[in-house]
């Protein structure tokens, strides 16, 4: 079944004291062979989450299932199938990337053959007897992705993978995690804070904000949802008048100004004609787009 759930959580709460309610009724729904990015700022409950998803915190309130099984009664069958970098793992600073992992590969039961083959799958099999304090945060990010390659697994959680990359790193793990999902059918769960970064290579979305969705589902739904918060801004020598002549237009006032609900192009130009034919100076036009930086501040602002 092409959209299964990989992942599914259902009324997922967590509380670190009776006083810090951290997660509030959670029910993410990972499909199959997506990239879901899990989307918040710093302290709104994704890392929390990912830890549950992962047994590393005891799970409260809800359930989770993951490849159709329950976790706390299948952990380990389901941990075998995972890929994950939620916490800066431990590398050896005098050791080479190949070194490194032929120290992880015992752990995972991985064969020699697959050393070599997370090194390539992650471009770093160049790096030959370099040690890894010689190497750049975006080599060690991609040999930390390449350890969690290790046991070829069917699911990659990855817990803000850019943080503290520069743009050419930023776009390098987006080519790398899209390359996962296409070439090896991986499903992958990403957190981030960086909007517009992770608009550029995700199939779904989940938005999060004080331990609450705020928001679930595909990229297109998104855009969807965009385009219902996008205005046209319009300010004339008579807003009352305009007010009149643009009620097909569903108007309504921001401040001194007006504003319609955006379709495209052509509306505009047929707003322009509508006021400028009935003798009214036009003083502004401005379309704004509620794109998914300003769709995630708006969504943030307003809930609490």
């Amino acid at each position: 079944m092409a959209n299964a759930p990989v992942i599914k959580t259902t009324g997922l709460s967590y509380h670190y004291s009776k006083e810090a309610q951290t997660l509030f009724d959670i029910n993410l729904h990972v499909e199959k062979g997506s990239i879901y990015g899990f989307l918040g700022p710093n302290g709104s409950g994704k890392t929390t989450t990912l830890s549950l998803l992962l047994g590393l915190l005891g799970n409260q309130q809800g359930d989770i299932e993951i490849f159709g099984q329950h976790l706390h009664s299948n952990r380990i069958d389901i941990l075998k199938k995972i890929g994950s970098l939620v916490e800066t793992p431990s590398l050896y600073a005098h050791l080479t990337a190949k070194e490194n992992l032929e120290i992880y590969r015992t752990v995972y039961g991985a064969s020699k053959e697959r050393v070599n083959e997370v090194l390539k799958i992650t471009g770093i099999e160049g790096t030959g007897q370099k040690t890894v304090k010689k190497f750049s945060l975006g080599m060690k990010q991609r040999l930390s992705i390449a350890l969690a390659l290790l046991p070829n697994p069917e699911l990659l959680i990855l817990d803000e993978p850019s943080n503290g990359l520069d743009p050419a790193g930023i776009i390098e793990l987006r080519e790398l995690i899209k390359r996962l999902n296409k070439d090896y059918g991986m499903t992958i769960l990403i957190s981030s804070h960086l909007l517009i970064e992770v608009e550029k290579m995700v199939s779904h979305v989940g938005i999060i904000f004080k331990g609450k969705m705020l928001f679930q589902g595909s990229l297109a739904e998104l855009h969807l949802f965009e385009q219902k918060g996008s205005k046209l801004l319009v300010d004339t020598s008579d807003n009352e008048a305009a007010l009149k002549l643009l009620q097909e237009h569903h108007p309504e006032w921001v401040g001194n100004t007006l504003a319609l609900p955006l379709k495209d192009r052509e509306q505009i130009a047929c707003i322009n004609r509508t006021l400028t034919q009935n003798n009214l100076d036009v003083y502004l036009l401005h379309p704004k787009e509620n794109n998914l930086e300003q769709l995630f501040i708006d969504l943030t602002s307003t809930k609490s």
